[in-house]
């Protein structure tokens, strides 16, 4: 990418636009849930993609250990017998679980698995305030309270557990799997080190204390400006309403799914919305994947061969250890192609049945 593009990327970023979240945003605006344990559920559907007549649907809530109350689409195999082995799904970063996790989750379930996949924390139809906010350790969490929730289920097996992490939520994945040993199979798919891209910029352009420095300054003359003023300054949106044609490829790739039919939500950050510009300051402090290294369990890295962003897995690839770790190219995909339309189903159905058994 050209200097300047990373230039516009940042203080995009800074301005709360989100170019640098490896998933441009959108939020929806509405109120979470008084009521911790009750949420406004949209019971229609309204995915963007077909409802299967192969897998029972339902809508659940599950709390992860800070209190936030997550909402949730449970797909289960129909006539399924015996306790399943269950995968939990969320991401890309700024979308919601009626666009790729959803698809992830559902074609999964039609592959015998019992799955979840879920708003993350302060977005979608899931609880939480701020709105619009992420956060390396809330979000981390969200998997494991997932986990929690799969583990109880009747018709569960508790030690065959998986999780499936989509952009920025691969590495949100991976940072689980470090953590929680619960966690036996784990897919990243067309990951972002959101800690990396956050503090260093793409490529790492901007990997210098002074560069850091500028972004800590700006982002915390926004958090003064709210303390002083009672106020939550709202971000701009990561994406334009129209594309003039000099926009950069993967800024291009990112309208074509979340601004068009093919994958527009009115709750998706990255559709209709935009990040809290002071969210990127716990990024930039707190490493996501300092202790992948660590991982014991099973891990499958995918990603588009003409991915802006295939560094991040090549890159997490290398400290993993093990010869259970792999990386899977896909030939000819961009980032968002292994949202809706090259994902390598047979692959993932036949890792999690060879290490969840």
């Amino acid at each position: 990418m050209k200097t300047a593009n990373l230039k516009s990327a940042t203080i995009a970023a800074l301005l709360g636009i989100g170019l640098l979240t490896g998933c441009t945003n959108s939020t929806t605006n509405q109120k979470p849930s008084d009521n911790m344990e009750t949420l406004n559920l949209t019971q229609e559907w309204d995915k963007k993609f077909p409802q299967s007549n192969k897998v029972n649907h339902r809508k659940v809530t599950f709390r992860n250990r800070y209190g936030i109350t997550l909402a949730a689409d449970l797909y289960e195999p129909k006539n399924a017998e015996g306790k399943l082995a269950a995968i939990a799904v969320s991401g890309p970063f700024g979308a919601v679980k009626e666009q790729a996790s959803g698809l992830y989750a559902q074609t999964m379930a039609e592959r015998g698995f019992l799955t979840l996949a879920f708003d993350p924390s302060c977005t979608g139809e899931s609880d939480g305030e701020p709105r619009n906010t992420a956060s390396p350790d809330i979000n981390t969490e969200d998997f494991s309270a997932a986990v929690d929730f799969l583990a109880a289920l009747p018709n569960v097996d508790a030690e065959r557990i998986g999780i499936i992490g989509i952009c920025g939520f691969g590495g949100m994945g991976l940072n689980a799997a470090a953590m929680d040993t619960r966690i036996k199979a784990t897919v990243a798919s067309t990951m972002y080190d959101m800690s990396r891209v956050n503090a260093n910029g793409y490529f790492d352009a901007e990997d210098s204390s002074e560069a850091r420095k500028a972004k800590r300054e700006a982002i915390n003359t926004i958090r003064t400006h709210d303390a002083q003023n009672g106020t939550v300054t709202s971000g701009t949106p990561g994406l334009p309403a129209e594309i003039k044609g000099d926009e950069p490829q993967f800024v291009k790739d990112y309208f074509d799914y979340y601004k068009t039919d093919r994958g527009f939500h009115a709750r998706s950050i990255n559709s209709n919305g935009a990040w809290s510009p002071t969210m990127a300051l716990s990024f930039i402090n707190m490493p996501l994947l300092s202790y992948i290294n660590e991982i014991d369990n099973a891990v499958l890295l995918i990603h588009g061969e003409n991915a802006h962003s295939r560094y991040f897995s090549e890159d997490a690839f290398k400290h993993l250890k093990g010869d259970n770790k792999e990386l899977l190219i896909i030939s000819g995909a961009n980032h968002t192609d292994l949202y809706d339309r090259m994902i390598p189903f047979d692959k993932l159905e036949a890792f999690f049945k060879s290490n969840l058994k």
